[in-house]
């Protein structure tokens, strides 16, 4: 079993590497293609393979939409098997994380929650493989307070890091009643760059296909690479109204890394995308989204607008998250 874990392991990172050489040799003919349409000087980290990449170029054409990659390989059972997600804590933890950790279960129809007691991170993710789990979700905190979640792909990766802001549980509103644990609908905003719709389809493939009927809606809207969560459930007053009510829990994320392997190979994996020192312009260079984003309300002070249950916020907050710019 152990070999062949290596084996496949090996083929992955193969067919990666192979993908990001030719990647790489992509984006260099797309360089010298628009230099030569526009009628300038090529980029001085091209001009060496200019011509032989020139010939190549005439060979060319518009290509395929879908094209294959290590993606495609990592969730390829996405939409024709419900995900099978396992949520636990770290060391130690809190009755606030604990409790945190029920409704983070509740969030994803399905899931389990295991207590971490003594157990290492490469036992947990040995048994997840041996049970055909296909996310591992691992919930961390600082004197209490939720602030880090960690979602590991299995069998391969990747794993993704995300630091949390402005927790709001259900356990802080009195009286919030149940959860609704139908297949909830998601709505994605703002994530329309290479890594934003990585980050997407990280998050999107923890829930399963939900039927049309469904009145359940979980939301990640992205504003300046803040992710916020809101969760939603609907329902028709009228042909023409509906009134929306939040559910909780609500939270902001923030990704700071993502790894190509999973979390007991985290010293030896290949680091997809960090969040580095001097890179975060979120202002002029948005990382998730192409365009700057449509409003500016900032992210760290959400949750002071009013407290979560309000329908003062319901409604208010529900535009600011919706509030898309109009298409001319």
């Amino acid at each position: 079993m152990l070999r062949r874990e290596v084996r496949l392991r090996k083929e992955y990172l193969y067919r990666k590497a192979q993908e990001d050489r030719i990647r790489t040799i992509e984006e260099k003919k797309q360089k010298i293609k628009g230099a030569l349409d526009e009628n300038r000087l090529l980029p001085t980290e091209v001009r060496k393979d200019a011509l032989q990449l020139q010939k190549l170029l005439e060979y060319d054409d518009e290509g395929a939409e879908g094209v294959s990659s290590h993606m495609d390989d990592e969730y390829k059972w996405a939409g024709v098997e419900d995900p099978k997600i396992m949520v636990t804590t770290s060391r130690d933890p809190s009755s606030r994380l604990k409790m945190f950790s029920k409704e983070v279960k509740l969030m994803f129809p399905g899931a389990q929650r295991m207590n971490r007691g003594n157990h290492e991170i490469a036992s947990l993710v040995r048994a997840c493989k041996a049970n055909n789990v296909t996310d591992l979700v691992i919930i961390h905190e600082t004197r209490g307070q939720p602030d880090g979640l960690v979602v590991c792909h299995l069998p391969f990766g990747p794993t993704a890091y995300f630091t949390l802001y402005n927790v709001v549980m259900r356990h802080d509103v009195p009286d919030i009643g149940t959860m609704s644990e139908a297949y909830p609908h998601l709505i994605f905003h703002n994530f329309s760059s290479r890594l934003g719709q990585r980050v997407s389809n990280i998050l999107k493939y923890l829930f399963p296909v939900p039927k049309e009927d469904s009145r359940r809606v979980i939301t990640f809207a992205n504003q300046e690479d803040y992710i916020s969560f809101r969760h939603h459930t609907y329902k028709k007053t009228d042909h023409k109204n509906v009134e929306l009510t939040e559910v909780g829990p609500r939270f902001e994320m923030k990704l700071y890394m993502i790894k190509l392997g999973t979390l007991e190979n985290e010293a030896t994996a290949d680091v997809e995308w960090r969040h580095h020192a001097y890179t975060h312009t979120s202002k002029k260079n948005p990382l998730f989204s192409r365009f700057p984003p449509y409003w500016s309300i900032s992210p760290a002070r959400t949750n002071q607008i009013a407290p979560l249950g309000n329908p003062a916020y319901q409604s208010a907050g529900f535009q600011i998250l919706f509030r898309f710019p109009r298409s001319s």
